[in-house]
C-alpha cells in the first residue's frame, strides 16, 4: 500500500513532496496523482523517485491539494478506496463537508498554508477533526514543517489565519511596490529601488524572526526628529495602521463567506 498519497501536482502539493524529500523522507513511499499528462511529465523531473499516476490508488494517508471545487469529490474517491488520513489544504472547504466525504471515522486535518511555502518558508495553520487524534496532527504538522512553520489552531480560528497569513503575501508585495514606487518618485531608477527595497523587506523579517519585537525593533531604529520618525509620522497620519487591520478583517470576512 501507498504510505503517502498526494492528489494534485500542482505548485503547493509539488513543494510539499519537494520539502518532504529534503526533510529525509524516501521519495519512493511518495504517489503524487495528476491527471494532466504534461503536468506529470514535469513532475517525474522535478521530483525524482517519486511515482506519478492520473488516478488516486490505496493509501494509508493522502494529501488533498486540489482546488477547492474538486475537493469534496476527491475525499469521496479516497473513502471509497479506503483512505482514513487526510490532510486538506484547500481554503474555505470545512472539516464538517471533507468527513461526510469520506468514509466514516476517517481522520481529518484542514490546513491553510500560504505561497511562501513554495520557497520553504511558509506559514500554515492546522485543525483536527472529531476523529483527528494527536498522532495525526503531528503527522500533518511534519508534512506542512518541512516547508516552513505551523501552529495549531481551532477550525473557528481559520477564517481569521486566512485572512493574516494566507492573504499576508500579497500585502507584502503591495507594501513591495509601493515602496519601489516611491523610490523611483524620488529620483531612484526602478532597478535600484527594487534592489533596495526587496532586500530592505528580506532584513527586517530575519530580524522579526530574531525574536525581538515588531515595536522593539522599530524603536530601536527611530531617532527622535530623525528620518525614520518623519516617515513613521506620515504613515500614522496615512492610518496605515488601520488599513491594515481592515485588510486582514475583509480577508477573513470573505473566508467565512466561502465557507
Amino acid at each position: 500500500m501507498v504510505e503517502l498519497l498526494v492528489v494534485g501536482g500542482g505548485k503547493m502539493g509539488e513543494a510539499l513532496v519537494g520539502g518532504l524529500i529534503a526533510a529525509g523522507r524516501d521519495p519512493s513511499s511518495i504517489v503524487v496523482v495528476e491527471p494532466s499528462e504534461a503536468r506529470r511529465g514535469e513532475l517525474a523531473v522535478a521530483l525524482p523517485g517519486v511515482e506519478v499516476i492520473p488516478e488516486p490508488v490505496e493509501a494509508a494517508s493522502a494529501i488533498v491539494a486540489v482546488k477547492p471545487q474538486h475537493v469534496l469529490g476527491v475525499c469521496s474517491g479516497l473513502g471509497a478506496l479506503g483512505v482514513n488520513r487526510v490532510l486538506s489544504i484547500a481554503a474555505g472547504v470545512r472539516i464538517a463537508a471533507l468527513e461526510s466525504a469520506l468514509a466514516e471515522g476517517a481522520a481529518v486535518v484542514r490546513a491553510m498554508p500560504n505561497t511562501p511555502a513554495l520557497v520553504g518558508m511558509g506559514a500554515a495553520a492546522v485543525a483536527g477533526g472529531s476523529a483527528a487524534t494527536a498522532e495525526d496532527l503531528a503527522w500533518a504538522e511534519e508534512i506542512l514543517g518541512a516547508v516552513g512553520k505551523v501552529v495549531r489552531v481551532d477550525e473557528a480560528q481559520l477564517d481569521a489565519v486566512t485572512g493574516l497569513s494566507g492573504s499576508g503575501p500579497a500585502y507584502v508585495f503591495l507594501v513591495a511596490e509601493a515602496l519601489i514606487d516611491a523610490g523611483v518618485e524620488q529620483g531612484l531608477a526602478r532597478p535600484v529601488a527594487t534592489d533596495l527595497a526587496v532586500q530592505t523587506l528580506r532584513g527586517a523579517a530575519e530580524l522579526l524572526a530574531g525574536g525581538q519585537s515588531a515595536p522593539d525593533l522599530r524603536a530601536a531604529v527611530t531617532s527622535p526628529g530623525g528620518t525614520t520618525a518623519a516617515g513613521l509620522r506620515a504613515l500614522e497620519d496615512a492610518a496605515v495602521r488601520a488599513a491594515f487591520a481592515r485588510a486582514v478583517a475583509a480577508a477573513t470576512e470573505r473566508s467565512r463567506e466561502l465557507g
